[in-house]
């Protein structure tokens, strides 16, 4: 039956079945200059006060990301050689600024043969150590000095099993092209990156495939190129945007255009020879985007859309812009039921993507908010009794399946995606509107979106917010919600 966890929305079997800078317009990615010099690994002092950590402490994962500088933008420029295995030749620019002085840095970086590195325009010496990439700059980076780093490589990309949960994450090559979800650290098997929501940025991508296969990336398609056996394709997202959420992926696309009543723009993938009956469960997505929109705040973004892969691999993920579905998660037998799915990642859109998490642990501020959405739009197509039965129904299912829905304020390291964080989460919200009224609920989430769209955001902001918002303490509401073994009474 159909679920949600993993950070996405998946299958369960079993019990229940900153600033921004605009990127530089480079051309196709080319033969990749000569080898640079590399260190040894013992070349590293661990004394020295001016290397950027290799990671951003996170709670769970500390080692997730890396510290001493800020990513204005990104910019990948891939080729793919061979679509069956995923060969590729590829260089991504990174702009930055330093948040230290910096002798030496770190990018998270799976795989590949790296064939050349600069930093500002200078051949940089680099050496690696399993997803760590240290690169030493030329000459010392100043705090606050804007830099650039290339860092071009080749090769296919390597199965990547995230820590957090044991699901391939990041660039999946399969029989018939390639896809990319990277929730929560896959994006290192396919670019060298800073991989942690803090460290949102601008991205552009520069894709180039051989006829007939497509592209299909973040943002908006700014122009394609005809070589003759291959095409090239072009796309910005000019929001700032987490690094998981980054996706490119290949196939024969038909592409259906679309608006929402008010105006929002949507283009939807659907891998070709897909029966035509794939798109009834996106048929309603503008009216979804514009129902959201007017109780959170306007779309975040300048487009949105779906792709769906003619392959199952169990999930369903937020990628900002363009969500992304496994042939497993429609239920063409069931289109209202998977309108719930589609609903539930359009709703990332705004938590999750245009509000990132400040540290994993929050991740019920995306899975519990993305739930609720669901819940919201079974009360916008079905009525207020569907809504008070779905919180009947779930508060039931929590409570008699404790082990599977734990607090959701506290994820484990090695259970992120636990059911807590989505349906207990969802309840959570249900809960806090029952408590303080409509008119404060739906304010509180206008004001989290004004206040943190565009950036991060931490349980405990949240928390102060809606405190801000309905006059209330809520301390013995939010502890008992979210931390507590058994959930409380449902108001």
């Amino acid at each position: 039956m159909k679920k949600s966890a993993l950070g996405w929305t998946w299958l369960v079997m079993g019990l229940l079945a900153c600033k921004t800078l605009v990127p530089p317009t480079l051309s196709p990615a080319t033969a990749p200059p000569a080898q640079p010099p590399t260190r040894t690994p013992t070349s590293i002092s661990p004394i020295d006060s001016n290397a950027g950590s290799p990671g951003l402490d996170d709670s769970l994962y500390p080692n997730f990301g890396n510290g001493g500088y800020n990513v204005q933008s990104y910019q990948l420029n891939i080729t793919v050689n061979n679509v069956a295995t995923s060969d590729l030749s590829a260089i991504t620019t990174i702009s930055a600024t330093a948040t230290q002085d910096l002798s030496s840095f770190n990018l998270d970086f799976i795989g590949f043969e790296i064939t050349s590195v600069t930093v500002n325009a200078e051949p940089a010496e680099f050496e690696r150590a399993g997803q760590e990439l240290t690169i030493f700059p030329p000459q010392l980076l100043s705090a606050q000095q804007a830099f650039s780093v290339e860092v071009s490589y080749q090769g296919s990309p390597e199965s990547m099993y995230s820590e957090a949960l044991p699901f391939q994450t990041g660039w999946v090559t399969y029989d018939k092209g390639s896809y990319v979800l990277s929730e929560p650290d896959g994006s290192a098997s396919f670019f060298p990156v800073n991989d942690h929501p803090l460290d949102k940025a601008l991205f552009s991508f520069i894709v180039t495939v051989p006829k007939p296969y497509e592209v299909a990336a973040n943002g908006v398609l700014t122009k394609s190129e005809d070589h003759g056996a291959t095409v090239t394709y072009y796309f910005s997202a000019r929001d700032p945007m987490a690094s998981y959420l980054a996706t490119i992926n290949i196939h024969d696309f038909d592409v259906e255009t679309l608006q929402s009543p008010d105006g929002i723009e949507i283009r939807n993938y659907y891998a070709t020879g897909l029966p035509k009956e794939i798109r009834q469960p996106f048929a309603r997505q503008g009216e979804m985007l514009d129902y959201f929109s007017g109780l959170f705040g306007a779309y975040p973004f300048e487009v949105y859309g779906a792709l769906v892969m003619d392959t199952d691999f169990g999930a369903a993920l937020e990628n900002q812009t363009l969500s992304i579905f496994g042939m497993d998660m429609i239920d063409l037998e069931d289109v209202t039921n998977t309108e719930l799915v589609v609903a539930h990642e359009l709703g990332h859109q705004w938590f999750g993507d245009d509000i990132s998490v400040a540290d994993w642990s929050d991740i019920w501020l995306n899975e519990g908010f993305a739930s609720y959405c669901e819940a919201l739009w079974i009360e916008h197509t079905q009525g207020t009794a569907a809504l008070n039965a779905w919180a009947r129904s779930s508060y039931q299912e929590i409570s008699d399946y404790p082990d599977y829905y734990p607090p959701p304020g506290a994820p484990s390291a090695n259970n992120l995606f636990n059911g807590g964080v989505y349906l207990r989460g969802g309840l959570t919200l249900h809960a806090l509107r029952q408590t303080i009224g409509d008119e404060a609920f739906f304010k509180t989430l206008q004001t989290y979106v004004q206040r943190y769209g565009g950036g991060n955001a931490a349980t405990e902001d949240f928390i102060n917010v809606a405190e801000e918002v309905s006059g209330q303490d809520l301390t013995d509401f939010f502890q008992g919600w979210l931390y507590e073994t058994n959930p409380p009474e449902l108001p």
